[in-house]
C-alpha cells in the first residue's frame, strides 16, 4: 500500500469526521509475516465466539490473523471463506428452532431458510489468512482488500453520501440481510471485482450487536472504491456549510 494514501486519508478524515474511529482493513494473505509489529494469530477459542467481539482489539490497535481454525463461530468461518458448509439444522437454528434447539427467530420457517441458502454467495478462501489492521497500522507491504467503518449516525451519514456522490442510479449502498460478519466480510469483498462496486451497510444482526455500541453500524466498502472516495472528499458537500452543521456536534 502506498502509505501517502494512509496518511492522507488520516487527515481528511481528522478535517470532516473529527475524532471519528478510523477504518479497520482487512485482506487475504498466505503468510501472517513474522515482524513483531505484524498481525497476531487469534488464539483459538475453546467455546463459541463471535468474531464480531474479537474485532474489538483490533479497534483498539492490535491486528489479528483468523484462520479456519481460530474463528470460534460456524457462520463467521463460513463467511469468512474457510468452509463453505452449513452447520447441522441451519435451517432450524435460523428459523424457528426444534427440539433441543433453539432458534433464532431471523426467518419465519426452516423452508424459507432452505430457499435463501439455495444460491447463497460464498468466497473459497481455505488455505489462506484473514488479517486485521487498524488504518493507521497498515505498511507498505499490505495490500488491503475491505475497509470497515464502525460509525455512529453522523459519520454513517457522510460515508453514505459520499459513497453515492459519483453512483448513477440510487443504489451504491446496500444493506443485504446478514450475520454481522458477513455484513463486513462476505458482501463487500463480492463487490470489490465489480465495475460498479457497491458499499455495504450492515450491523444490524441482533445476535452481533453486544459486541458493538448501542450506537454504531457498519459501513463496509471494497478498498479500490475507498480510493476513489478518497479523491472526492475536498469538492463534495463535505465542505459545504451542511456539513459544517453536523461536523460541529460531532464528538
Amino acid at each position: 500500500m502506498d502509505t501517502s494514501l494512509r496518511d492522507r486519508f488520516i487527515d481528511l478524515w481528522k478535517r470532516y469526521f473529527k475524532n471519528a474511529e478510523l477504518p479497520l482493513v482487512f485482506f487475504y494473505n498466505n503468510e501472517i509475516g513474522t515482524a513483531d509489529t505484524g498481525p497476531k494469530p487469534r488464539p483459538k477459542p475453546r467455546n463459541h465466539s463471535c468474531l464480531i467481539c474479537d474485532l474489538n482489539k483490533v479497534r483498539n490497535g492490535q491486528s489479528l490473523a483468523f484462520g479456519s481454525e481460530n474463528i470460534g463461530c460456524a457462520g463467521g468461518r463460513r463467511y469468512a471463506g474457510f468452509t463453505d458448509q452449513l452447520s447441522e439444522d441451519f435451517e432450524y437454528f435460523l428459523s424457528c428452532g426444534k427440539m433441543g434447539m433453539e432458534g433464532e427467530r431471523y426467518k419465519n420457517d426452516p423452508e424459507t431458510v432452505r430457499l435463501m441458502m439455495e444460491d447463497f454467495p460464498t468466497i473459497r478462501k481455505h488455505d489462506q489468512w484473514l488479517i486485521f489492521k487498524r488504518w493507521d497500522q497498515l505498511t507498505e507491504t499490505d495490500e488491503p482488500e475491505v475497509a470497515v467503518f464502525f460509525a455512529q449516525p453522523d459519520v454513517l451519514s457522510g460515508l453514505f453520501m459520499l459513497a453515492n456522490y459519483d453512483f448513477v442510479g440510487n443504489a451504491g449502498v446496500i444493506s443485504p440481510f446478514s450475520s454481522g460478519c458477513g455484513s463486513i466480510i462476505l458482501y463487500p469483498y463480492l463487490e470489490k471485482d465489480k465495475e460498479k462496486p457497491r458499499s455495504v451497510v450492515g450491523m444490524f444482526d441482533p445476535s452481533a450487536r453486544p459486541c458493538v455500541k448501542e450506537n454504531e453500524l457498519t459501513f463496509s466498502t471494497p478498498f479500490s472504491r475507498l480510493k476513489q472516495l478518497i479523491d472526492y472528499m475536498e469538492e463534495s458537500f463535505l465542505i459545504t456549510d451542511t456539513w459544517k452543521t453536523i461536523h460541529q456536534r460531532m464528538q
